[in-house]
């Protein structure tokens, strides 16, 4: 849900995917809103889930990166689409100003401490303003606590690059502290 919310276009949820809904929906009973229940076992899970929509929701109102140029070419960068052996996608959105959003996902089950990830930008520091592996989500917990800052060394064809810790099959967005 964290790289659909960042990514261009519109997004959709299904019914009942905004709280993880096992079973396809079904016109004639609606969406399992029992799942939500504190008596259910799961609940914990599905609460998670719909309290991360609620979080990108809020987000995604304040980060005028995420929306503004929607349609616009500029307001895209890749700056990791080829990082298959890493199992991570990276890029930028640029709201009208230029001001960025960083957008990484990564798609496998480990962490990954001291991720080199190239950045264009000259920012002095980048901090996370969502993290999908949140605990209160349902996560680890994995996250970068502190402002991140770029060092002098090139990676995915630019020349500064940020060291990350990527929580495992989350997406986190930063954006300049």
């Amino acid at each position: 849900l964290g790289f659909m919310w960042a990514h261009p276009g519109k997004q959709l949820l299904f019914m009942g995917q905004e709280f993880a809904q096992g079973a396809e929906w079904s016109e004639t009973h609606g969406p399992d809103w029992w799942l939500l229940d504190p008596a259910y076992p799961a609940e914990p899970d599905h609460r998670g889930v719909r309290d991360l929509v609620r979080d990108l929701n809020t987000v995604y109102r304040h980060e005028p990166a995420l929306w503004q140029r929607d349609t616009d070419p500029a307001g895209f960068t890749w700056i990791a689409g080829d990082a298959a052996d890493d199992n991570v996608l990276a890029f930028l959105r640029h709201d009208t100003d230029g001001t960025p959003l960083l957008a990484v996902s990564h798609f496998s089950p480990v962490v990954r401490h001291d991720y080199r990830l190239g950045i264009p930008e000259d920012i002095p520091a980048w901090h996370e303003v969502l993290n999908t592996d949140a605990a209160r989500y349902g996560g680890s917990d994995v996250h970068n606590p502190h402002p991140v800052k770029p060092e002098p060394h090139p990676a995915h064809a630019h020349p500064t690059s940020l060291r990350l810790t990527l929580p495992p099959l989350a997406t986190i967005w930063l954006r300049p502290a």
